[in-house]
Parts: structure tokens; C-alpha cells; sequence
């Protein structure tokens, strides 16, 4: 996170005096950060860089309509403020939404809606490819420069890079978000499991996966395998084609009802089969519920926008449901 908080404070100082997101400091998820790591050639650490939008615009989530998509997704409208008394509109000659071009002429600055939307929605594929723009503009002025070699590998809808030198590498995932209020929740780049509209961002529970796993480290016995489970069944399910993330989901609802007390290394073998026995069972019944959405028993530190706590879960073998072929092969798979 020290190349994140270094390239953050660099972008700060490029993008003060313009219209286009905020960015945050960047937030660590996934295996790398939760205390284990699925096996890889290279490791590969992923960070959240949270968006805000710059003044005289605002952020409005707008749940997404469409039920043929998995999970739940959302737009991201933009719309610009009005910054005028409020008994005399359009008397600032400085306000964004009545004199949006004068304000353009004056700042030579676009707004964001002329920038990363389409329409008036806030575009994920231009999102990524103005972070990507700015990290390869902005990379000399990092002290990590003068040591690591950086290349920008391709993607659509985030910012991956890769370091390397004459000890080793490593891999950067970048993905954006826009925390909903002030939870742990997102909405993100991340595709989401199939190809969304570059208008829709994928709600994330990433943040919160983190915050859990930090939890549980605290309430297991020193020597809990709980860690080790979930690393040897995600490098072995892998294999066979099985989400890495349905087997977290098992996990994390194993530790979330089972006694912490139980979660001994002693109890190693045990703890594997309940996993398997609970995937099993899940790819039976063809349902598998997301672990935070409709959560009523999460730790108090993990904050759950009221909409996403009183929630109808996801299924997240929602293709399996729909796809008997998939199903058939998911069961000849385990």
C-alpha cells in the first residue's frame, strides 16, 4: 500500500484544480491482505481506490433494474450542484449546473460529466483508462521508480500494473469504488462474475471480507487453521474450475456460526470436510447465499448500508440454477 499511498498523493497534486473524481486512499483486499494467499506464480496484492466526486458535482447510486443480471448493481449518476443563494438561482457566475460552459471558458476545465460519463453515468471503462493514463504520466515522480520496472498490463475495467527487478515481481490490481454512505460496502469495477454495461458497477463486499477476516483473527485460538483451509481447498478447487469465492463464502459462514473455540489446528481435518460437506450440499440444492447481504449476525464493527442488511441474499450458483449443463459439470467437478 506504500506505492498506492505515494501515487495518491502525487495524483492529489495533479487534479487539484480540476473537475475529475477525487481519489481516496486505497483500500487492500482479497487473499494477500486477509492473511492468506491462493497459490500463484506471482503474487498479486488488489486495492479499492475509493472515488469521490470533485466539487460542484454528487454521486447518486441508482439500484439496477435489470434481473437478468446477477447479484446487485448499480449506476452511478452524476449530477452537478447548484452553488447559488438559494433565493436568486443562477447568480453565481461560478455554478457548475447554471453556467457550465462559462465555468468551462473560465477554469479550462471540463466537468466530469464531459469527461467519465456516458450520459450522465459514471463510465467504469473511462474510469480505468484515465487512472492508467494518470499512473503512467505521474510514475517518474514515485521514489519506487528508481528501483522497480513498471509495466501497464491490459484491462478494461481496472489498472494492472507490474513491478519488477532483479530480485523478483509482483502484481497490482487496481479496482475503483463509491462507498455507499458510510458502510464498508462498494460499488466497484469488478465485473461481478459476467460483463456488465460499462454503466453499472457491481456492488463489492470486499472491504467488508477484509474487516471479517481481521475480526476472526482476533477471536480464533493462536494456532486456528481456519487460514490454511481456506488456502489448500481455493489452490485445490481451482484446479477444477470451482469459484475460489463460494468456498470463502463457506468459510466465512463456517466461522461466522461454528464456536471460535472449535477452530483448533487440531481439528484440521474435520474443519476441511465440513467445508467440503457444506459445498457439497450447496451444489445440490444449486444455491449458495452471499455471505453480508441479509446478514443479521455480522460483528457490530462491520457497517451494512440498512437496504443491504434487510436484503434478500443473492444466490451465487445462480448460473448452476439456470444452466443444467453447468450444474452437471460443477457435480462431475467435486
Amino acid at each position: 500500500t506504500a506505492l498506492m499511498d505515494n501515487f495518491t498523493t502525487v495524483f492529489g497534486h495533479v487534479l487539484r484544480r480540476t473537475f475529475f473524481p477525487v481519489l481516496q486512499r486505497a483500500i487492500g483486499f482479497g487473499s494477500a491482505f486477509e492473511g492468506w494467499t491462493a497459490r500463484e506464480e506471482e503474487v498479486v496484492y488488489r486495492v479499492l481506490v475509493p472515488l469521490t466526486p470533485p466539487r460542484g458535482h454528487t454521486f447518486h447510486l441508482e439500484r439496477d433494474t435489470d434481473k437478468q443480471r446477477p447479484g446487485r448493481n448499480f449506476p452511478v449518476r452524476v449530477e452537478l450542484e447548484c452553488s447559488c443563494p438559494r433565493e436568486q438561482p443562477g447568480a453565481n457566475l461560478l455554478c457548475l449546473r447554471h453556467h457550465r460552459e462559462l465555468v468551462r471558458r473560465r477554469t479550462q476545465q471540463f466537468n466530469l460529466l464531459d469527461t467519465l460519463c456516458t450520459s450522465c453515468y459514471l463510465d467504469v471503462r473511462k474510469t480505468a483508462c484515465w487512472f492508467c493514463a494518470l499512473v503512467r504520466s505521474t510514475w517518474q515522480r514515485l521514489p519506487q521508480s528508481r528501483t522497480w520496472r513498471l509495466v501497464l498490463l491490459p484491462s478494461k475495467r481496472s489498472c494492472k500494473l507490474r513491478l519488477s527487478n532483479e530480485e523478483g515481481s509482483f502484481r497490482v490490481k487496481v479496482l475503483f469504488g463509491v462507498r455507499q454512505g458510510a458502510s464498508d460496502i462498494f460499488v466497484s469495477s469488478r465485473p461481478g462474475g459476467a460483463r456488465p454495461p460499462s454503466t453499472v458497477w457491481p456492488e463489492t463486499y470486499a472491504v467488508a471480507e477484509v474487516k471479517f477476516f481481521r475480526h476472526v483473527a482476533r477471536q480464533v485460538p493462536q494456532d486456528s487453521s481456519h487460514l490454511r483451509c481456506l488456502q489448500l481447498l481455493a489452490g485445490v478447487l481451482a484446479r477444477k474450475d470451482f469459484s475460489i469465492y463460494s468456498i470463502k463464502t463457506i468459510v466465512m459462514r463456517l466461522l461466522n456460526t461454528v464456536p471460535v473455540s472449535r477452530w483448533h489446528r487440531r481439528s484440521f481435518v474435520l474443519q476441511l470436510t465440513d467445508i467440503l460437506e457444506q459445498l457439497r450440499l450447496s451444489l445440490e440444492e444449486k444455491h449458495l447465499e452471499n455471505f453480508f447481504v441479509g446478514n443479521q449476525r455480522l460483528p457490530e464493527e462491520i457497517g451494512l448500508p440498512p437496504d443491504v442488511r434487510a436484503a434478500e441474499p443473492p444466490n451465487l450458483f445462480h448460473r448452476l440454477a439456470q444452466d443444467p449443463a453447468a450444474h452437471c459439470q460443477a457435480m462431475e467437478a467435486y
